[in-house]
């Protein structure tokens, strides 16, 4: 039973728990700024939509209802700009985490096979090739790897942790390389619709795939931009022939969204209101924080898109994780996402407005 877990790294959430327990401390409570969470209620449309599917006694479909993947296939080609996107291209997954985590066993990688990541990344990518033992390899520029043994390439952008957008022209040259080689490329796009400083691109955009998927899968959420953290609704979108050997794997192992889950995933597909309603939110929370970081004495590095501010004391990130939380802020500390954060501290800026109110008085 050992012999899997022993391949993982040691949770990293688990070492922040003292700190947790000082900014607990705190007489007026902590302010939580370190996992990300959505905490603003889900939009009442898509609560509509659950309900309203409730009564849905059977077994759902791994693929999806036909009415899911013409809403997924519709949001590819408005705004992500697909406009080959047909329903062979789409797949809905349990949420990106779970996707992310066990897609390289899903494909049939395993030792002798190489998953490469950003040098700074969500540790999730990392995760998923231990779990099947192949080799975890890191870049800053992707096409500078030796593609020998790359079976796997994750892009990840806008980034978590530090926001970073890859502009239109580097995706180009990437889905190029990628190709050349023969490597499967996997764009994890989360937070693409939360962009501030710059506006993020999909590789499924026809300007940087040329209107093909091969070879190209990009991976979305509803959680971010929806508040669907709960409802753990995503989808993968791209080669079909990629989806299609993914379909077959998961229709034997059960991985099926809830019809519920589709019902309200149309839904909130289906409306750009609630969504931009809640980038008001973030975009207010957002300066807040950034604001009063800066004036605290911290540098923000990239955070030109997400949920997150990437900023910097030029201390020992752990330093910086217990210098705030005798603030009573809570915030995550850069090694959790590689060894060259350790100097950065990820703050997240999805807490309610009280609580960002109260972080900004307490760094003042």
């Amino acid at each position: 039973m050992a012999a899997v877990s022993a391949r993982l790294p040691a949770f990293p959430w688990d070492k922040l728990e003292p700190y947790k327990k000082t900014a607990a401390a705190h007489p007026d409570g902590i302010v939580d700024l370190s996992v990300g969470t959505p905490v603003d209620p889900v939009p009442q449309l898509i609560q509509d939509a659950l309900v309203a599917a409730a009564d849905s006694p059977g077994y759902p479909t791994v693929w999806g209802t036909a009415a899911l993947r013409d809403a997924i296939t519709g949001w590819l080609k408005g705004r992500l700009g697909a406009s080959a996107a047909g329903h062979r291209n789409v797949l809905p997954v349990v949420g990106s985490k779970e996707l992310v985590a066990w897609l390289p066993t899903q494909l049939g990688l395993g030792a002798g096979d190489k998953v490469a990541y950003p040098r700074l990344a969500y540790p999730t990518y990392e995760v998923g090739a231990r779990l099947c033992g192949a080799e975890a390899v890191v870049y800053d520029d992707p096409t500078e790897l030796d593609p020998a043994g790359v079976k796997l390439l994750w892009l990840n952008s806008p980034s978590n942790p530090t926001g970073k957008v890859i502009p239109k022209e580097d995706l180009v040259r990437i889905v190029a390389w990628a190709r050349e080689h023969g490597i499967l490329l996997f764009s994890d796009e989360c937070y693409l619709e939360l962009g501030w400083e710059a506006e993020p691109v999909s590789v499924l955009h026809d300007d940087v795939c040329g209107g093909s998927y091969e070879g190209v899968v990009a991976v979305h959420s509803l959680s971010k931009r929806s508040n669907l953290a709960g409802y753990r609704a995503a989808f993968i979108a791209g080669d079909a022939e990629v989806l299609g050997e993914l379909l077959e794997i998961r229709k034997h192992g059960g991985m099926m969204t809830p019809a519920p889950v589709q019902a309200a995933t149309v839904a909130a597909l289906g409306d750009d209101v609630h969504v931009a309603e809640q980038r008001g939110r973030y975009a207010a929370r957002r300066e807040a924080l950034r604001s009063a970081l800066e004036a605290h004495g911290f540098r923000v590095e990239h955070s030109e898109a997400s949920l997150y501010l990437w900023v910097t004391r030029d201390e020992p990130c752990w330093d910086t994780v217990a210098h705030l939380a005798e603030l009573g802020v809570l915030v995550a500390p850069g090694d959790f996402y590689g060894e060259a954060g350790a100097r950065f501290v990820r703050v997240a800026f999805t807490a309610t407005d009280e609580r960002v109110d109260a972080a900004v008085k307490r760094l003042a």
